[in-house]
């Protein structure tokens, strides 16, 4: 008996695990549908990604349950305690990651009034990125691969880069037809929706990577958004 106190049941961790993959295949698929919609011009799709969020809501709600529960009745320690404490941390980035596609489809539900406009095919290679990173990175967790998440965790710059380079095409749209800045606007927000996304895969990843070695990655964690201290270059002739 005194054994059941210290380590977690078997049993407990599998069920918990299951619960993240169950809200992982949910985080994918709202990621998947919320991006199909906004280049498909979808609005009934899009109204679908936002009525199920609350899927991954209640799923959260269950796993931090399950995980205090755990951690008030088993003690768990070691390994065990990791692995509670990961699952309770990565359920909480999934659940973001619900919210940011019901973000973007909300979005897309606004942009659907106004005529197509092709700058929204740009997004669709920064929202396919993200989702492989998303489904790698979950593929770690549930095979127990911190070497595949660390990869993954190397990636993130590439989904910056791709932020980087659509922030700057919007704001010259805007610069150059003041009349697209609502419509641009509304596209940059879907863009940081994106870039968000492949944060929280990020951190997922290291909370794997954690979860398994027993140890924080060590290098500095990469990041290439730079939009926050961009300088708006003056056009010829202007003051500067």
């Amino acid at each position: 008996m005194a054994e059941t106190n210290i380590r977690a049941p078997v049993a407990e961790l599998e069920d918990l695990t299951a619960k993240i993959a169950r809200m992982g295949g949910l985080a994918e698929s709202q990621l998947t549908d919320c991006l199909e919609a906004a280049l498909r011009r979808d609005s009934d799709l899009a109204q679908k990604v936002i009525s199920r969020d609350v899927a991954i809501d209640a799923l959260e709600q269950e796993v931090e349950e399950d995980c205090v529960r755990l951690l008030a009745l088993r003690h768990p320690m070691a390994g065990d305690l990791r692995a509670v404490v990961a699952a309770m941390k990565i359920s909480i980035d999934l659940e973001r990651i619900g919210d940011l596609s019901k973000n973007v489809s909300k979005r897309t539900l606004v942009l659907n009034r106004e005529e197509p406009v092709k700058l929204i095919q740009g997004l669709g290679r920064m929202g396919r990125q993200a989702l492989a990173q998303l489904k790698e990175v979950l593929d770690a967790y549930s095979l127990g691969e911190p070497d595949r998440a660390v990869a993954v965790w190397r990636r993130d710059e590439e989904i910056d880069e791709l932020y980087n380079s659509l922030f700057r095409e919007f704001l010259t749209y805007m610069m150059e037809d003041p009349r697209t800045i609502g419509l641009c606007t509304h596209l940059l927000f879907i863009a940081k929706n994106i870039e968000r996304i492949g944060d929280h895969a990020t951190n997922i990843a290291e909370i794997v990577y954690f979860c398994h070695k027993g140890r924080h990655i060590s290098e500095a964690r990469p990041k290439g958004d730079v939009t926050s201290v961009m300088r708006i270059e003056s056009e010829p002739g202007e003051s500067s």
